[in-house]
């Protein structure tokens, strides 16, 4: 069993155990669509590491009175972040105007509610996988920049994450490697951090070799 199969695994299975909704743990048994997996396996996990935050079929309120699901509900700290994988076979092509209606109105009512929303077409996690982990790490980066400071911009958001969840100090390299920029363009991310006070050196003399979150 992959790291992956086995992190999925556990993660859908403490969320069952935990629902006491019997609507949405009815879904849940049921097992998640192909193309949210497929998210999870191509595009959120190799870059995230973990389901931390993260909520599948998220039940919500509409309002006239009725029940929505959210593929993925990506919720730190109480924020809203929804994410929803297109799909595009004859259920999309085939969307009639009044379904279609309905879809615009649910976003709309659901972004007045607080929601922020991650689109994401499912042939681009086949065709473009890339493209949607920065759109990932972005998505991520807007909420982690609420909370620690409104003057980050996603790359440093993402830093701070990857620095909070990290148990040792990270390397300029491996920095480079998970924003996927340039070593030099990673240290200039980890100084303006550390400018900010929201990083500190991890020791390394003269040339810092890594870095930790400011205590």
């Amino acid at each position: 069993m992959s790291r992956f199969d086995e992190s999925y695994t556990v993660w859908l299975q403490a969320h069952i155990e935990a629902e006491t909704n019997p609507r949405r743990r009815e879904r849940l048994e049921k097992g998640l669509g192909h193309s949210t997996v497929e998210f999870l396996r191509t595009i959120w996990f190799p870059r995230v590491g973990h389901f931390d935050d993260l909520y599948p079929e998220w039940e919500v309120r509409d309002f006239g009175g009725g029940y929505r699901y959210i593929d993925l509900a990506y919720m730190p700290g109480g924020a809203k972040g929804a994410i929803e994988i297109q799909g595009y076979g004859p259920h999309a092509r085939d969307l009639d105007v009044r379904r279609f209606k309905d879809l615009c109105r649910r976003h709309c009512l659901m972004a007045l509610d607080g929601w922020t929303f991650l689109p994401i077409a499912y042939p681009s996690i086949v065709e473009e996988p890339g493209q949607c982990q920065q759109l990932v790490l972005a998505f991520i980066g807007h909420f982690i920049a609420s909370d620690a400071s409104s003057s980050l911009d996603w790359l440093e958001a993402e830093t701070v994450r990857l620095a909070r969840r990290m148990l040792r100090p990270i390397r300029p390299l491996e920095l480079a490697d998970h924003l996927r920029v340039s070593d030099r363009h990673a240290r200039r991310v980890l100084q303006r951090l550390v400018a900010m006070h929201l990083l500190e050196p991890a020791g390394g003399g003269e040339r810092v070799r890594a870095y930790r979150l400011r205590s």
